[in-house]
């Protein structure tokens, strides 16, 4: 069986099926963005330190998905050019996970005090579990992206189809992994996950984890044994498209962006601030609702300590509503591009969406504080209805403009990248770069940002919903609208010629 690449599509279930894999990748992302912030202040870690460990996930992608989408590109090895690093990318994922689920448990084994708030050798097992799982899913995503690309062979239709199930499937993982993450008696189905070491917070996360490995495993290995590729042959890597520019990879990357059209350039614009605006909010999420909503403090007394946990659950339920609206977002894509002129003036609406959204962070966290006032400092408790379903409302609206962010970016750039004749592999790798550039900004400034402004979220999310609104104007003034317009919707396919 061969791929569609460079030539007619492959059947709409392969599609399927390796974009399935989306939802394995974000199942563990979603656990890392409900569970891990507050984690890692468990094991010490100030906040306005706990920005820089998320370094890891945009340093990898600014350098794993390029040379990984470049190698695979140009892989000869006998079993496919993409199904290799996929497969690696799975088993990376189950090492990390591993030290990052038992990195209490290791630490205290290796000398780590339990009356001590600050576990150095945890922390250490923590991080280096957090960076490996960080570059194991860009090793995943990637290729598997390009592969849906190689799938669809020259029909941009199918391209398009394509990354839609891919975003609709992340939607599906996310929605897996933050319901996995607001259950707190999960730990129950493995009952060794709680020790000593590793109370039931951390034996949740430690468990959860644990069915990602499971899941992920699965369909990976569905995915890589039920839809082939034809072997890249050292003649084709040599003489095709993909070996012509450069014999490496720098020069490939050099190549890649001095022949960047216009279109493309303002693509990388949009994409760079729609995530400067996105990702305090993806890092702080759980966070904000733990402290700014709920009133608590992780590391106060008994009763803020609970506060905050349900807080963090709380905003996990939210993440989840968030992913279904995500999930029957994608499905409507194609309809609502139509009816308001072309996917530029939908990406800008839903980046105003985006900004309001952000916005609204801080009337919400001042009801919440207006009701502690109210009760004084000695009563600690939940905040009322209002407060909560104001904030859950929030992250459910929040799952439009995230749809749109998961799809049409990449829709885009495949579609400029087939018309190049260049390597789908590599090009997703330059897209890569305008998300990871700005996540790696954000992680650096939004901990000092904070801090200087008293300690809180909300500066940062400030920030996001003015680079939104900017993000927003470029998109609908300033990007052009492709020849024919995008079809979004994955939906539609079942309906239409395979």
């Amino acid at each position: 069986m061969e791929t569609g690449q460079n030539g007619n599509p492959r059947p709409l279930w392969n599609i399927v099926v390796v974009s399935a894999i989306a939802a394995g990748i974000q199942f563990g992302w979603a656990l890392q963005l409900s569970l891990l912030t507050p984690y890692v202040q468990t094991l010490g870690v100030p906040h306005v330190w706990a920005a820089f460990i998320w370094l890891c996930g945009p340093i990898s992608g600014l350098l794993v998905q390029p040379i990984v989408g470049y190698s695979s590109d140009n892989c000869t090895s006998r079993i496919g050019r993409r199904r290799p690093f996929i497969a690696a990318g799975a088993c990376f994922v189950a090492v990390a996970v591993f030290f990052i689920g038992f990195a209490k448990d290791i630490g205290h084994r290796t000398g780590d005090s339990l009356d001590n708030p600050t576990k150095p050798r945890a922390v250490a097992i923590f991080v280096t579990g957090f960076w490996i799982l960080d570059v194991a899913n860009n090793m995943l995503q990637g290729p598997c992206r390009a592969f849906l690309a190689d799938l669809s062979g020259d029909d941009h239709k199918r391209m398009r189809i394509a990354n839609g199930w891919f975003s609709f499937f992340m939607a599906i993982g996310n929605v897996l992994g933050y319901a996995a993450g607001s259950f707190s008696n999960l730990h129950k189905l493995l009952p060794f996950a709680e020790t000593t070491a590793c109370d039931v917070y951390c034996a949740n996360l430690k468990t959860c984890f644990l069915i990602d490995i499971v899941f992920l495993m699965s369909v990976t290995i569905t995915a890589i044994t039920t839809v082939k590729e034809t072997p890249l042959t050292t003649k084709d890597a040599l003489d095709g498209d993909e070996g012509k520019s450069s014999g490496a990879f720098i020069g490939e990357l050099v190549t890649a962006f001095k022949t960047l059209k216009k279109p493309m350039w303002i693509l990388l614009l949009v994409t760079c601030l729609n995530w400067i605006a996105w990702f305090p909010f993806l890092l702080y999420d759980t966070d904000w609702m733990g402290v700014e909503v709920y009133g608590g403090n992780v590391k106060g007394s008994a009763n803020e300590q609970k506060l905050y946990d349900q807080g963090v659950r709380a905003g996990a339920l939210g993440l989840m509503i968030n992913s279904i609206v995500l999930a029957f977002t994608s499905l409507g894509l194609e309809p609502v591009s139509r009816l308001i002129g072309g996917v530029k003036n939908l990406w800008g609406v839903v980046n105003f969406i985006l900004a309001a959204c952000l916005a609204g962070t801080v009337g919400i966290t001042k009801a919440a504080e207006g009701w502690r006032g109210k009760l004084g400092p000695q009563i600690l408790t939940a905040p009322p209805t209002h407060v909560k379903g104001s904030a859950l409302a929030l992250f459910g609206l929040l799952g439009i403009p995230l749809a749109v962010t998961f799809s049409i970016p990449f829709a885009l750039a495949s579609i400029y990248c087939s018309d190049a004749g260049g390597g789908q592999g590599l090009s997703l790798g330059v897209l890569n770069l305008s998300i990871v550039i700005p996540q790696m900004m954000v992680s650096v400034v939004s901990g000092p940002l904070d801090a200087a402004f008293g300690g809180g979220n909300l500066p940062a999310f400030v920030l996001g919903s003015v680079v939104a609104g900017i993000s927003a104007l470029l998109a609908i003034f300033a990007l052009p609208n492709p020849k024919n317009q995008l079809s979004l919707n994955p939906g539609t396919a079942m309906a239409g010629p395979h």
